[in-house]
């Protein structure tokens, strides 16, 4: 019987061995792709003249260090034959402009050299609806117990609009984004709200509000489905292969990733009372 015991014991201990062994994963390693984070964004009542445009490639899964892409030829022109040169700044990867002209409804076209590629984009600047009044609802969510924060505003009855709504709370590192269309509520006032069923009476709730195209929202669709609405945002790079309206004219099929966006935005904060 004591023999018996001893050899149940043997090889259990064999067993929790055997599970401490380390396995390594080989994973196919792509080659890494171009991503451009070309968000342009204006908040009203801002001048809206200095943008940043980012330059990174993809990398393995297992690294920590997303590499920047330095040494590239960056500028926007409108439709007037304007253009504004980006600069890269002493931080690698970031190129910058401190001269841009924001007009609603006026057309824009982004342009990029780089590793002897280059790369286009058109895109319409929209304007977005202001932010009207926020609310405080403590009975939210499934359980009616929930605190909840609405932000109002009234929707144009002229045109199709597209919004992207951004919550970021000072309670979570992360911020979470949705989009909308008008379709169901055009002119009409509506409203974002907030999705953190833990908020608590001093909690900081930022809202951003943005204008965007209908080829964008679609995209943000599908980026923000893939993220699981709570990533670090969608003018990060993108957490998988989602194709933008960037082309590359030198090599189509090596198309970049990221997305090129002009966006008038309104934003407000709360504290939770």
């Amino acid at each position: 019987m004591k023999k018996a015991s001893y050899l149940i014991v043997f090889f259990i201990s064999l067993f929790f061995t055997s599970c401490e062994e380390v396995v390594d994963v080989e994973l196919d390693t792509a080659p890494p792709k171009l991503v451009i984070e070309a968000a342009i964004t204006w908040q009203k009542g801002t001048p809206g003249n200095q943008q940043i445009i980012k330059l990174t490639t993809t990398t393995g899964y297992f690294q920590n260090v997303i590499p920047t892409v330095s040494g590239a030829v960056v500028s926007i022109k409108n439709s007037k034959n304007e253009q504004f040169n980006f600069i890269e700044s002493p931080k690698k990867g970031q190129y910058v402009c401190t001269t841009f002209k924001p007009e609603i409804e006026e057309n824009y076209t982004l342009t990029v050299v780089s590793g002897g590629n280059t790369y286009t984009a058109s895109e319409i600047l929209k304007s977005v609806a202001p932010i009207t009044r926020l609310e405080q609802n403590n009975e939210g969510g499934i359980t009616r117990k929930d605190i909840e924060v609405k932000a109002f505003y009234t929707d144009p009855g002229d045109a199709e609009n597209y919004y992207l709504f951004k919550y970021t709370y000072s309670s979570k590192v992360t911020s979470t984004f949705y989009a909308s269309e008008d379709k169901f509520y055009q002119g009409n006032e509506i409203f974002s709200s907030s999705d953190d069923d833990e908020l608590k009476p001093g909690d900081q709730v930022e809202i951003v509000h943005y204008g965007i195209s209908k080829s964008y929202y679609n995209y943000m669709n599908i980026l923000v489905s893939i993220a699981g609405n709570n990533s670090g945002g969608p003018f990060q790079a993108p957490p998988a292969t989602v194709k933008g309206n960037i082309i590359n004219t030198t090599d189509k099929p090596n198309y970049p990733l990221g997305y090129f966006s002009l966006t008038e935005t309104d934003s407000k904060k709360y504290t939770i009372e």
